[in-house]
């Protein structure tokens, strides 16, 4: 979706809500499609004392397998983006300023980059997961798996016997 920014960027006041839905099912991540349900981005685009501002919030459905356990887990992240828009800038290129020089904004390529770049380094099923047992594989947030945890290095039972 592409906004036509004209009116906003010539009229100090000026301000435009974006209610708007993209669809990032397609979208591989680690091997599997994580973004079922579309991504959503609420906000509003203002102009005032002629600083042209994007204030907006990107609500997504995470669903993917847990990370220590492997379970299916859907989780829903927000966040917030704040970000200045200008037709031109000096220097280097600025995370926090969009330049859109024709006074539009791609609003598809500013939704997609800001929810890929926040996408979960470790996703969770639960904050305390205890993961899978290392021998026998059983999930642990399920119950103990009754293995000896404990191992003593065949190459130092020797010394062991010298503590009994």
């Amino acid at each position: 979706m592409i906004l036509d920014l004209k009116s906003i960027f010539v009229n100090d006041g000026a301000s435009v809500p974006v209610d708007y839905l993209l669809d990032l099912s397609d979208f591989e991540y680690a091997g599997q499609f994580p973004l079922k349900n579309p991504v959503s981005f609420k906000g509003t685009i203002s102009n005032k004392a002629s600083l042209v501002r994007l204030e907006a919030q990107i609500s997504f459905e995470f669903d993917a397998s847990c990370d220590r356990c492997g379970t299916r887990t859907a989780r829903t992240h927000t966040l917030k983006v704040s970000k200045s828009l200008a037709t031109s800038i000096e220097g280097d290129d600025s995370d926090t300023i969009i330049t859109v020089p024709d006074m539009k904004l791609d609003l598809d390529e500013l939704l997609y980059t800001e929810t890929v770049t926040n996408l979960p380094m470790k996703h969770l099923c639960d904050e305390n997961c205890r993961g899978i047992c290392y021998k026998c594989g059983k999930n642990l947030n399920e119950g103990e798996c009754g293995c000896v945890k404990k191992e003593i290095d065949p190459r130092l039972s020797a010394l062991a016997d010298l503590l009994k």
